[in-house]
């Protein structure tokens, strides 16, 4: 991305956001446009592809604190207008970028006359490239091998696959190096040549008077190396949008809402540069019998009246098995019952609990040879605590 595209796009307004958000609103602002414009959930609609690639390049300035203050302090500037040069020839004290180089129009190989304002051949974004990336006096833009960007992708488990850990495929839709090239965008059979200009370095530095400027090359464009024969599949870029599928490992206990970072699984980068890292958002659709609090798994199992008053043993699934708890006699609803060691395994190897919370039914009909059991077991059993409200009542 050149430094013109910096002061063209609003990376703000892409994301729908102020220029004050904060790091997790412009994270979530990206998420919501990605998902919505992904081209896997929308096939063929290049409004929405176009969409998702704008919002994925303002996320890759805005998420990195670096180059987010190098953007803001480059729209500031011309915005304030410190590039001005005063009032031009009709009247208007508006910026132009070719201010900034008019003066300097014809110097250096390649000069041009009024149609061709560079200086010394440097187009506008790469003389602010240079600007913005340290250049200028014995400096230059940045060049040279790039790291690939990063890529985040969402994945929804199963319930007992979080807990237990799994490996699942994870397929991707995103640029990768070209399987005919292998990346260098030379015709098979062939193999790009270094540049005779600039030595492979893809830069040509220019002295003006008491600066001295680099600029990228022009015989290359800057790669360092001249591709005579292109590939066929990428056209030479050495990269080209594919689906690849990578198998992912998801560790035992995985949360709902963690990421798991896959170092150099990302894109890659350019000119020989390390690959981005990939980012696997973690989704856990809900069980219909468990749940989960921390470490440990939660479940609710119903108990009769009967039960609950003379005690059982409980027979109750795991998520590896089935254990059996002891129900004590006079258990009232809501007492939580533990079974130890079948919960999510921590990381230091220490394993949670399954927490089992049981619910006495009452039953909503009865026949009547049961309400005459229930009519003489109310008679046969005094109830302690309704007979201390009664005679606090009568205290009142």
């Amino acid at each position: 991305m050149s430094s013109k595209d910096w002061l063209e796009k609003d990376f703000y307004a892409v994301l729908g956001v102020g220029k004050s958000a904060s790091a997790d609103e412009i994270k979530k602002a990206y998420r919501k446009l990605a998902r919505e414009n992904h081209p896997d959930h929308n096939p063929g609609n290049t409004d929405a592809e176009e969409r998702f690639k704008a919002a994925s390049e303002a996320y890759d300035v805005l998420s990195d604190d670096k180059k987010r203050k190098e953007y803001d302090e480059m729209r500031s500037l011309f915005g304030s207008g410190a590039f001005r040069r005063g009032a031009r020839a009709g009247g208007s004290s508006q910026f132009d970028p070719s201010d900034l180089f008019g003066g300097f129009s014809g110097a250096g190989a390649g000069g041009g006359g009024a149609g061709d304002r560079r200086f010394g051949g440097a187009g506008f974004s790469d003389i602010f490239s240079s600007i913005f990336s340290g250049g200028g006096a014995g400096g230059g833009p940045r060049r040279g091998p790039q790291r690939g960007r990063d890529v985040e992708a969402e994945v929804t488990l199963d319930f007992a696959h979080a807990v237990q850990g799994t490996t699942l495929p994870l397929t991707l839709r995103s640029p990768g190096v070209c399987d005919i090239c292998h990346g260098n965008g030379a015709k098979p059979g062939t193999v790009p040549r270094t540049c005779p200009q600039c030595q492979g370095s893809g830069l040509i530095s220019r002295n003006q008077g008491s600066f001295s400027f680099s600029e990228p090359c022009r015989e290359c464009q800057g790669a360092g190396s001249i591709v005579e024969q292109k590939c066929p599949e990428c056209r030479g870029t050495g990269g080209v949008t594919k689906n690849r599928t990578i198998n992912v490992r998801f560790p035992a206990g995985v949360a709902d809402g963690q990421r798991i970072r896959l170092s150099g699984r990302g894109e890659p980068g350019e000119r020989g540069g390390p690959a981005g890292d990939l980012y696997v958002q973690v989704r856990v659709r809900p069980d219909d019998l468990f749940g989960r609090v921390g470490d440990d798994i939660t479940m609710t199992v119903p108990i009769t009246f009967a039960e609950a008053v003379l005690g059982t043993d409980l027979r109750v699934p795991t998520l590896d098995g089935s254990v059996t708890l002891r129900v004590p006699p006079g258990t009232p609803s809501g007492r939580k019952l533990r079974a130890r060691g079948k919960g999510v395994q921590r990381r230091d190897g220490q394993v949670g609990d399954l927490l089992v919370t049981v619910e006495v039914q009452v039953p909503t009909g009865v026949s009547d040879e049961a309400r005459d059991a229930l009519e003489r077991f109310a008679k046969l059993t005094p109830n302690a605590e309704r007979g201390r409200i009664d005679a606090r009542l009568r205290r009142g």
